[in-house]
């Protein structure tokens, strides 16, 4: 699978929030976000293993119990299923992988309201 970048096709998952699923395979899926400044993303945990990494923008991270301040070039790593949670200091646009694919995330489910 290739894609070519694009800047239509987000879907908002909360106001605020917008996600772009941007290439996936069998083990793997990448996804950008779009967060505006002000925004948190409550406390969540899911059976995927997410790796980010900040673009532009700036956050406050928490990863389990250790909280983050998160500038471009800052990369993370949440194990499955322990709880995290964000807050966009400034808008803010972030790359994420998911292991295993994230069935909400593909597009074909992102589409369903």
């Amino acid at each position: 699978m290739f894609y070519k970048k694009d800047t239509s096709g987000y879907k908002e998952l909360i106001p605020g929030v917008k996600l772009k699923t941007l290439t996936y395979g069998n083990k793997t899926l990448l996804s950008e976000f779009l967060i505006e400044q002000g925004i948190s993303l409550p406390k969540h945990h899911h059976p995927c293993e997410q790796t980010g990494y900040l673009i532009s923008g700036s956050m406050l991270l928490t990863i389990g119990d250790e909280t983050y301040e998160v500038t471009p070039g800052d990369s993370w790593s949440v194990p499955s299923d322990v709880v995290h949670s964000a807050a966009a200091s400034e808008d803010s646009v972030i790359i994420e992988v998911f292991s295993p694919v994230r069935k909400e995330y593909l597009p074909e489910n992102l589409l369903k309201e």
